[in-house]
């Protein structure tokens, strides 16, 4: 049986699941982010409970179809974005739509429809999201960085994060370096 749960998003929340399904007994061979695959079908109180404790967690155990694939698309962005040393090589529309398993003019539409946002903006809020956390590593440079995340070019990746922070990305930088240097007087 497949259980689909909101908002779990990092390995943390991966822990919490684990602990309430292992608190309920529910045996389980998978979790990953938002599914647990468990071996068996699970009682409507097992179901409940684990409804109640992923709530008080910040979770939500998802039980409509709409709801289930907007997570899944979710995770997908969120799983190849962060979460993976390297982005797929074919469009994100096409791996998406494999992952999820239905067409992506239909998961895109419904994904507008529900989030009030397109899904390519999504994936473009999440890929300059990666392209602030990599800045403030410090580890790459912007061409490194525009690499590894399939910009087209370092111009690209450029204006992409203006227009999403208001900021250029070495000047994005500099704020860090700025706040680092405050911290240090202190």
């Amino acid at each position: 049986m497949k259980l689909f749960i909101k908002y779990m998003v990092s390995l943390r929340c991966k822990m919490v699941v684990r602990e309430e399904l292992e608190n309920l007994g529910i045996r389980f061979f998978s979790v990953d982010l938002g599914v647990v695959e468990t071996h068996e079908d699970i009682s409507q109180e097992q179901h409940d409970a684990l409804k109640v404790n992923l709530k008080n967690s910040g979770l939500e155990l998802l039980d409509d179809h709409r709801s289930i694939l907007i997570e899944q698309i979710k995770n997908v962005v969120i799983e190849m974005i962060h979460f993976s040393d390297e982005l797929p090589k074919v469009n994100y529309s096409d791996y998406i739509s494999e992952k999820v398993g239905y067409n992506y003019t239909y998961l895109s539409n419904l994904f507008s429809e529900v989030k009030g946002i397109t899904l390519q903006q999504f994936i473009i809020m999440h890929r300059i999201e990666k392209v602030k956390e990599l800045l403030l590593y410090d580890e790459l440079n912007l061409t490194e960085i525009s690499y590894r995340l399939q910009y087209s070019s370092v111009a690209h990746l450029s204006n992409q994060f203006r227009k999403i922070t208001g900021l250029t990305p070495s000047f994005y930088k500099q704020l860090k370096r700025k706040r680092r240097g405050n911290l240090e007087n202190l």
